[in-house]
């Protein structure tokens, strides 16, 4: 009998991992609580932190699964084009046949040998889960003393419930936070006629520009040399590294008038965005200390500053919140005190038939890893790869655990996931490539080369991709690449 299998959340993750089940002859049935498919991309008030006239921070390659380029020739591609996007991907693996929409899933409980979902007041059994319902639901708002008071006409809401600059005109809006989101509202608010736009910060990032020199920085930064430098050098020579990247890409926040950040690149982070520090060097947006205390329209920050808003807007982070678990697989995920104990954010030895897709933090595109990591499920399951033995699963939500939920890296977690999947590929087997695919972008053609599902063409795909923007012109590394190399090989 073929394996039935619960999807819930049709976004891109949900969509990703029904079509490589499929592939292993599985049964997908996807539940999607909203009215479409599309997820965060459905740009709906409500369910979704995407407004209207955003725009990716990852390039269209890397936007894109391996099956399907996105069809648009905006480097960046928009909303609008990414929710296109994933309709065609849906209708190209006809998975919009097996989509339950308005389908909101109450609870997710294991009856052995299979789980039981259960969602307006019907309930059916599935030998397998997956939970692709998202990681950017739950947005929280830091405790400040007197935030209730603030009494500023354009209210104080989050990023996730921002639409758009339009009723913000003429008005003082205080951004708070510095990471993607927040220098996005908080520069579109610049340009699109807000009176004042004042950003609040615990700390100054570094700010990576999304273009530099006409390539894309996600081609830069993200590459499988950066993972694998990651795991052979001393953490400081890794960061000396890509701090390199970003500072010689556009200078330090200081240079601009923002404060100074962390000497560390690792300790102050790093947001990507073309035209806030512009905008701070211009004086179209000032930056202050993190906000101390609220009284009406008072602001007082840390400084000692007071300053009257008619609006804020935090762009402060989520919460991963997975309300529909039972106690017993929430205990065993350890999620009541803010953790999700798990193997490579994908497997627990307890939960058996149970995965997650996308449920991790990190920095860069989605499209790349979550493709990957529903390779690993679907091969996992459908015995193409072995099933990783138990010491080591236990060893790896014994280090989930200790380390607790951080963000990561999308060259991080690509490079995890194409190990588990069996699709990594071996340098040693493409000379030709081989500067491309460590100092390339991660494009998901790369991971067609070899293993399951290896692709003829994937060679003159990876090769054309990783020319696209001249960042890879030839196989001869440059000399700083060689330097690079060397000192990871040891040579």
């Amino acid at each position: 009998m073929t394996a039935r299998v619960a999807v819930i959340g049709a976004g891109p993750a949900g969509l990703v991992v029904s079509r490589w089940l499929l592939s292993q002859g599985f049964e997908p049935s996807i539940f999607e609580q909203g009215p479409t498919l599309g997820g965060q991309w459905t740009a709906q008030a409500g369910r979704s932190g995407v407004w209207p006239g955003m725009h990716t921070n990852s390039s269209r390659i890397l936007t894109s699964f391996s099956d399907l380029p996105i069809d648009s020739d905006a480097v960046f591609p928009s909303g609008r084009d990414v929710l296109d996007y994933l309709h065609r991907y849906a209708r190209t693996f006809d998975l919009e046949t097996r989509l339950h929409c308005n389908t909101r899933v109450d609870s997710v409980t294991r009856s052995a040998p299979g789980w039981v979902v259960r969602h307006g007041g019907e309930q059916k059994t599935f030998d397998n889960v997956v939970v692709a319902s998202g990681r950017f639901h739950s947005p929280t708002v830091p405790d400040v003393p007197g935030l209730a008071t603030f009494s500023g006409s354009a209210g104080a809401i989050t990023s996730y419930d921002y639409r758009g600059a339009s009723s913000y005109q003429g008005k003082r809006v205080l951004v708070a936070g510095c990471a993607v989101s927040a220098l996005e509202i908080a520069t579109e608010l610049a340009r699109r006629g807000a009176q004042r736009v004042v950003v609040t910060q615990r700390r100054q990032r570094y700010v990576l520009p999304k273009f530099v020199a006409g390539v894309p920085s996600d081609h830069r930064m993200f590459t499988r040399y950066a993972t694998l430098a990651s795991e052979t050098l001393e953490s400081a020579e890794v960061d000396r590294q890509l701090k390199e990247i970003v500072v010689e890409s556009a200078g330090s926040p200081e240079q601009y008038g923002a404060p100074r950040p962390a000497d560390s690149l690792s300790a102050a982070g790093v947001t990507v965005n073309q035209t806030y520090l512009p905008a701070v060097a211009e004086g179209a947006i000032s930056i202050r200390p993190w906000l101390q205390s609220v009284a009406g329209t008072a602001v007082t920050f840390d400084d000692g500053h007071v300053e009257d808003f008619d609006g804020i807007v935090f762009g402060t982070g989520f919460a991963l919140s997975l309300p529909f678990l039972d106690a017993d697989t929430r205990a065993i995920l350890n999620l009541d005190v803010g953790g999700f104990d798990t193997d490579r954010y994908t497997f627990h030895p307890d939960l058996p038939g149970l995965a997650f897709m996308g449920l991790w933090d990190q920095s860069g595109g989605y499209f790349v890893p979550l493709e990957l990591q529903a390779r690993w499920i679907a091969y996992t399951w459908g015995g193409a790869v072995p099933v990783a033995g138990d010491d080591d699963q236990r060893a790896a939500v014994a280090a989930s655990r200790a380390t607790g939920q951080r963000k990561t890296r999308m060259n991080l977690a690509a490079v995890t996931f194409a190990r588990a999947a069996g699709v990594e590929p071996r340098l040693a087997d493409w000379p030709e490539l081989e500067r491309a695919l460590l100092f390339g972008p991660l494009a998901p053609s790369c991971f067609r080369l070899q293993g399951p599902d290896a692709l003829p063409d994937a060679p003159v795909r990876f090769a054309a991709e990783a020319a696209a923007f001249g960042a890879i012109t030839g196989i001869e590394m440059t000399e700083r690449e060689r330097s690079y190399w060397s000192n990871v090989v040891g040579t």
